[in-house]
């Protein structure tokens, strides 16, 4: 028999069965079905300073009729009335019952006639409703004396009686980590965070809505593959019983994207979520919501452009202009980002001479290593197997990135750095392994990843060969070897502008959020 969990023990859960008992003997609790035809958010805008008369007007049914339903989350009875506070999505308004005229939906004419009902609709409300269960109600608009918009109810219904209290937000969610686990608690008790959610949707629509316009076509590509690629992660693995096959969740959108680009579809994009098996901390969660998009006959440049004026649209349409508030945390000085275009643009030699005072060409190998040994940010160890495009990446980390608190692009990547992006065009840094790659970054963090994509084949597979070697020699973020992805490449990809955009962390910047939990509906969590 299946173990009941400890709030079946607890009174409150236990009075409010007994009241569902009771219920049920009156009026059917759950009904399938209620049509509210206003928001408490509408009629806040619309008549909160109009004259909509008083509580007598409301009960001779001369003011605004209105229909809405919400949460009870307060309950204050005051002999011949009850005023309560009804919390829908949008907001929350003040209503009152009545004792002569509130009527509840389906309660006998006769109470008498049922043991378990009270003596009237009012009563009824006031013994058996409790704060939380979910009602309807329909009446009349006015302002008490002290000018509060209030509902005066003419007909209440219950469409659901709640078995668990609300958490009490001084008390029982106070704690983040609660929050973050029982995220339908959050949403209830703090209507910011709903809001903050709200924007997320919005954030995504205007996203979609800026590809849409410029000729790019939302695709959907498979999350489960045989063989995963596009970046250096660990996978998370399972099995497709059918076929007895090793599967994988995907760690990138990139390698089925280029595919659609070969096959001549010049312009797509996904927005969708990736899994990768790594760490867990402020930034980076198991699954999270990337964005990729590639344009045939584009170049890292025309990617920078089209970035920077996407995240200025953001911008305006959230706030109306082009800067965002950040504050670190509470009592924090607060900063703001301007998103206008274009944005500072710095190669990273040049970004590392500027911010870090170092021109890393009259360096060697050996002042590399000694620099970062003490910064204090790198392990000595480690340090000695880079190469010294690796070493000119950690050079840049450490000195240059804590700078980057407003907009910038950071291009011509050292080779090292990745394996899927095309050699730069002029001949005397393509000789110092310099590749056509840029990187956004706003607020130290990076938001963005853009090339100008590898389309030779023969270095195509050359990289991969080494990536797999890398695998097989115990990288486990190093990517097997795809011959169906070569096969394309081989069939011919015409020059691609590509680029991928961390979408949590673009919410986090332009909603003032501090964590990736924050802005994930059910960020994961460590098991209890």
């Amino acid at each position: 028999m299946t173990k009941k969990p400890d709030y079946h023990e607890h009174e409150e859960f236990q009075n409010r069965l007994r009241k569902l008992t009771e219920i049920r003997q009156c009026i059917d609790p759950y009904p399938p079905k209620y049509t509210p035809t206003h928001t408490t958010q509408q009629l806040h805008r619309e008549y909160d300073q109009a004259q909509v008369g008083h509580s007598e007007d409301a009960a001779a049914g001369t003011t605004a009729p209105v229909c809405l339903a919400g949460r009870l989350v307060l309950f204050r009875s005051m002999g011949k009335n009850a005023f309560a506070h009804l919390q829908d999505e949008t907001g929350r308004i003040q209503i009152m019952f009545n004792r002569d005229q509130t009527q509840l939906t389906g309660y006998p004419s006769n109470p008498s006639e049922a043991a378990e009902c009270e003596s009237s609709a009012y009563k009824f409300i006031e013994k058996k409703i409790d704060l939380g269960d979910i009602i309807g109600i329909e009446g009349h608009l006015f302002h008490t004396h002290k000018g509060e918009l209030t509902v005066f109810v003419k007909q209440a219904t219950l469409l659901c009686k709640t078995l668990l209290p609300l958490a009490d937000k001084h008390s029982g969610l106070a704690d983040k980590e609660l929050r973050y686990r029982k995220r339908w608690l959050d949403l209830i008790s703090h209507l910011d965070v709903a809001q903050l959610f709200r924007t997320r949707s919005q954030i995504l629509k205007q996203i979609r809505s800026y590809f849409d316009d410029n000729q790019f076509l939302e695709v959907e590509t498979p999350i489960l593959q045989s063989i995963y690629g596009g970046a250096e992660a660990r996978p998370f693995k399972t099995e497709l019983h059918a076929l007895e096959q090793e599967m994988f969740m995907r760690i990138s959108l990139e390698i089925p994207l280029k595919k659609l680009i070969v096959g001549g579809m010049n312009r797509v994009y996904e927005m969708g979520r990736v899994f990768r098996n790594e760490g867990i901390d402020r930034n980076h969660n198991p699954e999270f919501t990337l964005l990729e998009a590639y344009a045939a006959y584009w170049d890292y440049k025309d990617m920078m452009s089209f970035v920077e004026n996407l995240f200025e649209k953001l911008a305006i349409s959230l706030y109306g202009t082009t800067v965002v508030p950040y504050t670190p945390h509470e009592g924090a000085e607060t900063t703001y980002v301007d998103m206008k275009a274009p944005w500072i643009r710095l190669s990273m030699k040049d970004s590392i001479k500027q911010y870090g005072n170092v021109d890393v060409d009259q360096l060697s190998d050996e002042d590399m290593r000694r620099m970062l040994e003490e910064s204090g940010h790198c392990d000595l160890k480690k340090l000695k197997g880079l190469s010294r495009g690796l070493l000119i990446a950690a050079l840049f980390e450490v000195l240059v990135e804590p700078h980057l608190t407003q907009p910038h692009h950071i291009y011509d990547h050292p080779i090292e750095t990745t394996p899927l992006c095309k050699p730069h065009r002029d001949p005397k840094l393509r000789e110092e392994g310099i590749v056509e790659r840029f990187e956004s970054f706003i607020l130290s963090q990076e938001v963005c990843n853009s090339y100008t994509e590898l389309n030779d084949p023969e270095i195509q597979r050359n990289l991969l060969e080494l990536q797999a070697a890398r695998r097989d020699a115990g990288d486990e973020e190093a990517s097997p070897l795809d011959e169906e992805f070569i096969e394309a490449i081989c069939q011919g990809m015409p020059p691609t502008g590509g680029i991928g955009i961390g979408i949590d962390r673009l919410v986090m910047i332009l909603t003032n959020s501090h964590s990736i939990r924050d802005v994930l509906y059910f960020p994961w969590m460590k098991p209890l």
